[in-house]
Order: C-alpha cells, then structure tokens, then sequence
C-alpha cells in the first residue's frame, strides 16, 4: 500500500473561525496549522499552534514550507503578508480579494462596478473634506475606517451635520494612517447576508439567505433560511457570483446586505468565512468552514442548502448557563474556549426545526429557559 501524503491547512489567524476552520478539515484527513501573534489564541486547543506577528518572516518561511495551502481566520492580516507568502505557497482567498476587501472605499466601489447599490459614500482625509462629504451625503451619517474596522469597531454615527466636530475628534487622527469614508445612514427594513463558496474549478454555490440581528454593531442572532425572500435569494446569489469572479476568489465569503425599498444594497464583504453562517454547521448539509476548506484544497463542493429551518444566538462577553440549550431538541452548544470580557466573541449557540412554524415554538421556549426573550424577539416575530 502507497502512504498517503495527508495536507495541511495554514490558517492566519488563531480565533474562533479558525478553531471550526481545523475542526472541519479534521474528518476530511487534513491537519491544521495556525498561526496567531497570541499563545493564548483559542485555535491553539484544536491544532498546533505557531506564535508569530505578520511581519516575522523567519516563521513565516517555515510555517510556508509545513502546509499545502494558505487562507485567513480574519481579514486584518497585512495584505503585503499575504503576497509574501503567495510567492511561497498556494493563498486563498487571493492577496488582492484581501486588499480591496480590507478597504472600505475599494469594496464600495467594486460593488457599485458590479451593480451592487450601495448607500451614499464619500472618502474622507481631512476635517474639510468631512464638511465636503457631509454636504453630499447628508445626515444622519456613518464616519468609518476604511481599515481595520469590523463588530462596530472604527466608526462614529453622526446624527445631524452639528456632529462633525466630534466625529473628527473620535476617529480624525486615523485618517492619514487608514483613511476614512462617510457613508449615509440607512433606514433598513431588513439586515440579510448571503454566504457564498467558489471553488479553484470556478464551482460556486450560496447557502440560504440569512437575517441578521445586531446590538453595537455586532451580530446578536441570526434566522436562516430567511423568509419570504426568493427573489432577493436568487438577486443576492447572482451578485455574489459577479463579485467572486470578478475577484476570481476561492473560499468562503460573506456578502453584507441591506434591504431598503424591496432593493438590496451593499454594506460589507467579508473575504473569509463568517459569524452569520455559524448556523451552517447544523442546520445545513455541508457548513460554510468544510465548503471553505473542500474550496481551498480544491476539492468538489458540497451541498449548500439547509436541512430545515436554524436561530443562531451569539454570545457576546459572557457565556450563560448551557444547560437549557444542552436539554433543548436539536439546540447545539459552541464554547470558544476564550477567556471571557465585554464585547468579546466567546460562543454560540444553534437551535435547529424541520421548519419555521417549529422553530418558532423551539425558539420560544429556549429563549424563556435562557432568559434570553429579549435577544430572540425580533426573530421569533419574523417566524410568526
């Protein structure tokens, strides 16, 4: 019998989505190697773990020479690392999916190239410029990072153009180093996003749109597949396609959407796999990390659709007791194995029906037993 090579996965990146990210590739015969600036990162109690920061080549070199492939947990890892590595060792999603995904102004613009919509932008490098953009935009208003933004992180809400001085204030000092994009506000109906997968073969496929609840800027729950939605499915599916072959991408991405006026408009792209797809790892036939790692090793696709009908609660800060989720049918508990502090990402838990009209009457009662009615009332009203 011929020994059989078995292929590792880089991930950059050591957090939660690279802890699922090893967990799937495991039953697929392929080992994991992470690497995170942090010892403590939570990946590390699921794969071996390299401590390294973006810029530490040396080790770079050698985690290059352990693995067959290359992808990201997050999508602040240096786009210059990336093409380092890239002249190594196969990287996917590609250093320029990374670059224009990482820049707030460059994605907006791709979608807009694409046919996306998007609400009202202006780049912003000065505090004239913030009045410039201000008289085209309007208030209210979002002042953003172009980078290194994400969960709310890097923004300001302008509620009237009386607010400019005090946007500048906050987030003024980052404008030479980031840069900064004042986008208008928009008075949602609906928060959806499409995850999507694009395979080295061009194979591609979306899972089930999903609606999103957020608190501060960061995913509370999530509803999938979501409802009354078909055309916006087959409009969402048709755009993500545009923008992965556009960007020729490979992997797992999530496509932020708004919807305003029965129109879907662009928000954000994440080139990676994501929190609003957490409910794939049940509540769908194959989940959003082993379709991410079948695509980067370039393995065929599996099945995207969902099983029947999922609610997602993140957990943000702290964990609550498992127990009720532990005794709930079909109701699956994750523990990040993090160490617990406000605003931090430490779990999720996923509650799954053969339909909505069940789910409903799951989510009801889970969220009761968790003294959670709070967090789950905007879902269990758009089940009812």
């Amino acid at each position: 019998m011929t020994d059989r090579k078995q292929r590792v996965l880089g991930v950059l990146g050591g957090g939660q989505l690279a802890r699922m990210l090893a967990l799937a590739a495991a039953p697929l015969g392929v080992k994991t190697l992470v690497v995170d600036s942090s010892a403590e990162a939570c990946a590390g109690q699921v794969a071996p773990l390299v401590v390294a920061d973006w810029t530490d080549y040396a080790a770079l070199e050698a985690f290059a020479a352990k693995v067959d492939v290359v992808t990201f947990d997050f999508e602040n890892v240096p786009a210059e690392t990336a093409r380092w590595l890239a002249e190594r060792v196969a990287v996917f999603p590609s250093p320029q999916a990374l670059a224009i995904a990482q820049d707030r102004l460059a994605e907006k613009t791709l979608f807009r190239e694409c046919g996306l919509q998007t609400p009202e932008f202006m780049a912003v490098d000065s505090r004239e410029a913030l009045d410039q953009a201000l008289a085209r935009v309007g208030a209210p208003a979002i002042l953003k990072t172009r980078r290194l933004g994400y969960d709310g992180k890097g923004q300001f809400r302008l509620k009237s153009i009386a607010d400019a001085d005090t946007a500048w204030t906050a987030l003024g000092a980052q404008a030479s180093t980031h840069g900064l994009i004042l986008e208008a506000f928009v008075p949602f109906e609906r928060e959806l996003s499409v995850i999507a997968v694009r395979g080295r073969d061009g194979a591609f496929g979306t899972w089930p749109l999903t609606q999103n609840w957020h608190v501060d800027g960061v995913l509370s729950m999530s509803l999938a597949p979501a409802l009354d939605i078909v055309q916006l499915q087959q409009r969402a599916t048709a755009l993500a396609q545009m923008l992965a072959e556009r960007l020729d991408y490979v992997g797992v991405f999530a496509l932020e959407l708004f919807v305003k006026d029965g129109e879907l408009l662009g928000n954000e792209m994440a080139p990676r796999v994501h929190n609003s797809g957490h409910w794939t790892i049940e509540g769908a036939h194959i989940s959003q990390f082993e379709n991410h790692v079948r695509a980067v090793l370039d393995l065929p696709l599996g099945d995207t659709g969902a099983r029947g009908a999922s609610a997602m609660f993140n957990w943000i800060g702290d964990l609550p007791d498992a127990a009720p989720v532990l005794r709930a049918v079909d109701a699956h508990w994750h523990d990040y194995g993090k160490q617990v502090r406000p605003g931090r990402k430490v779990g999720h838990a996923t509650l799954c029906a053969p339909d909505a009209s069940e789910l409903a009457v799951r989510l009801t009662e889970l969220a009761k037993a968790l003294d959670r009615v709070a967090q789950a009332a905007h879902t269990v009203q758009a089940l009812r």
